[in-house]
């Protein structure tokens, strides 16, 4: 299975409708560590107007997370006005099937933007979704992911000197 994301931004605000749009996509499941908060859960500058802005569009979005951290994953969903789920598993199917059922879309019509390859990723691509891979908005990162990450950075470097690819600019 190929693990390149379909696409590859440097924030998450540099995903709009337009660009969703163009890819016939109607929904976005947006991951929450290190794509929409830091470590310190600080939120990304400008994520409540670049939601807003999406959902006045037309654009379904909902958080699904790895985490069981309720009080974390509830305010950045109150935040940003959308629904979550909690301890997604991903990347296992049963996460983003529910976020389906919640969006009522297809999966070809639904983008996952997250940070990690072997999780954000690959789960979108398990389930025929457009994947995005959103560049980690802080250097921190839990235990676990700071295992991975080494592996997913020599990955992306990988895609990006890749011909072809879809980059945004850095």
């Amino acid at each position: 299975m190929n693990i390149y994301p379909d696409l590859y931004v440097t924030s998450v605000k540099n995903i709009n409708s337009e660009l969703l749009k163009k890819n016939n996509l109607s929904g976005l499941i947006l991951d929450v560590d290190n794509t929409l908060i830091d470590y310190y859960r600080k939120l990304v500058d400008g994520a409540e107007q670049w939601c807003e802005e999406l959902k006045n569009d037309g654009i379904k979005c909902i958080i699904v997370s790895n985490s069981h951290k309720r009080d974390k994953i509830e305010t950045v969903a109150k935040k940003l006005n959308i629904d979550y789920i909690l301890f997604a598993k991903k990347p296992f199917k049963s996460g983003f099937k529910k976020a389906l059922e919640m969006l009522e879309l297809k999966p070809e019509n639904v983008a996952v933007a997250g940070d990690q390859l072997f999780t954000d990723v690959l789960g979108a691509r398990r389930m025929k979704m457009f994947s995005i891979l959103v560049k980690q908005v802080g250097e921190k990162d839990i235990f676990i992911t700071k295992i991975k990450r080494p592996i997913e950075n020599a990955i992306v470097r990988r895609y990006l000197k890749k011909k072809g690819a879809k980059i945004d600019v850095f």
